[in-house]
């Protein structure tokens, strides 16, 4: 995983700090390619709880990771009960990598 070990602390405390105490966060995407360069950053925020303002909620943590990651850009998935389920969270379940 491309990430150093200062990335992934900052990247699990802001993620309880935006999603709350029990949030957890995954990784997918191509930073689990050690041979790859380059390229965006893809999390999953998975919260316990229903969501009011998911849009918002994955804004705010993007920016606050890509702040961590020099401005590289931040995709964020929010995994919550009250969100839809999709291909893509399947994808994320299945490949990515909690930090």
């Amino acid at each position: 995983m491309r990430l150093t070990d200062y990335q992934i602390q900052a990247i699990r405390q802001l993620a309880r700090r935006v999603g709350g105490d029990r949030s957890r966060v995954r990784v997918f995407g191509s930073r689990l390619d050690d041979t790859a360069n380059g390229g965006d950053l893809d999390l999953m925020l998975e919260l316990p709880e229903p969501v009011d303002n998911p849009a918002l909620m994955a804004a705010r943590m993007s920016a606050l990771v890509s702040r961590v990651m020099f401005g590289r850009k931040v995709d964020v998935l929010l995994s919550a009960p009250n969100l839809m389920r999709l291909p893509i969270h399947d994808s994320a379940f299945k490949e990515g990598r909690l930090l």
